[in-house]
């Protein structure tokens, strides 16, 4: 049993397990955003746009309620709420978006920085494959500027 509880202190010491947790908890939190979103801004402009109606009311009834004389309900509606799933649809595409634009930059970052590590790889190669001037000697410079100068002098 301790190994057990050893085993998943270090799986919770990972540092991928923190990741994951932060994700998990900053996406709640933006699905909350996106909810509110879609409900309090995108679908009371929707509902304006088709009438005054509310999205999440949109339904078809496959069996009216039934009520007895005093107005209670005998039998409950039966319908199918086609509103709030197309609210829920909506909510939806617009999480993946959110989510496909976020990739899309990260993953353009990490093109750049692939490109300038290969670029820093190649300018570090030819460095390297340059080959290095043989230095001269005090006696191979004194030679080569008297040669200089006896040319001069024809």
């Amino acid at each position: 049993m301790k190994k057990f509880f050893a085993d998943f202190k270090a799986f919770i010491a990972k540092g991928n397990v923190i990741d994951m947790a932060t994700a998990v908890i900053i996406g709640a939190a933006f699905n909350k955003i996106i909810t509110s979103l879609v409900n309090d801004i995108i679908m009371p402009l929707i509902s304006l746009l088709v009438g005054g109606l509310d999205v999440t009311d949109w339904k078809w009834v496959i069996s009216p309620e039934v009520l007895d004389e005093t107005g209670a309900v005998v039998t409950a509606e039966n319908a199918l709420k086609y509103g709030v799933f197309i609210q829920t649809v909506i909510d939806f595409l617009i999480v993946a978006f959110c989510i496909f634009l976020a990739l899309k930059v990260i993953l353009s970052f990490k093109e750049t920085f692939e490109k300038l590590k290969k670029k820093e790889e190649e300018e570090a190669a030819e460095v390297e494959e340059a080959p290095a001037e043989p230095e001269i000697t005090v006696e191979q410079q004194l030679l080569t500027e008297i040669r200089d100068l006896l040319k001069e002098k024809k």
